[in-house]
């Protein structure tokens, strides 16, 4: 696999590790968070917890559709000043330690991606999320790596460990 950015696992706490497979256009994703695996499904699967936490600081979000079971469809929109994007998908599988669905920008409405979350317990109330995000295309993937991904990416699991951390109080 080629890193786009490392981050040791000591580190995968603060900062998620992204990184492009050499093999298949796919981008791995690796993160740690002060979570229990049902805590993190939860903030995956109940969408007003979703739309708190996804994407960069100065995004406001939208849920229009949320359905989070096997065969359900999701959509939301995110707004900022001159930007609105509208993101969709269907659930392909929901249990507490994986989530397999689909994800599509709808401004690129060809360029859909397969993504795979895991939950991995690691003890003392910790949890390894591990995403795979397999596109369309090498290129796809490429232009998704280039994009700034990685903003959205830390920002949004900055604000995850904010709301895990509300929600234990």
């Amino acid at each position: 696999m080629t890193t786009t950015e490392h981050t040791s696992t000591a580190q995968r706490h603060d900062r998620a590790a992204i990184e492009a497979d050499s093999t298949v256009p796919a981008i791995h994703l690796w993160r740690d968070f002060r979570a229990t695996p049902a805590q993190l499904f939860r903030a995956h699967t109940d969408p007003e917890l979703f739309v708190r936490w996804i994407g960069p600081d100065e995004l406001e979000n939208e849920i229009v559709e949320w359905e989070a079971r096997d065969g359900g469809a999701w959509r939301y929109t995110s707004r900022h000043a001159d930007f609105e994007g509208r993101f969709r998908g269907c659930f392909h599988t929901v249990r507490e330690d994986r989530i397999v669905q689909t994800f599509t920008w709808e401004g690129m409405p060809d360029a859909v991606s397969l993504e795979t979350l895991t939950f991995e317990d690691l003890g003392d109330g910790r949890t390894r999320l591990h995403a795979v995000s397999l596109c369309d295309s090498f290129e796809a993937r490429d232009q998704w790596l280039a994009s700034g991904m990685e903003v959205g990416v830390h920002e949004g699991y900055a604000k995850l460990d904010r709301l895990l951390a509300e929600e234990e109080r």
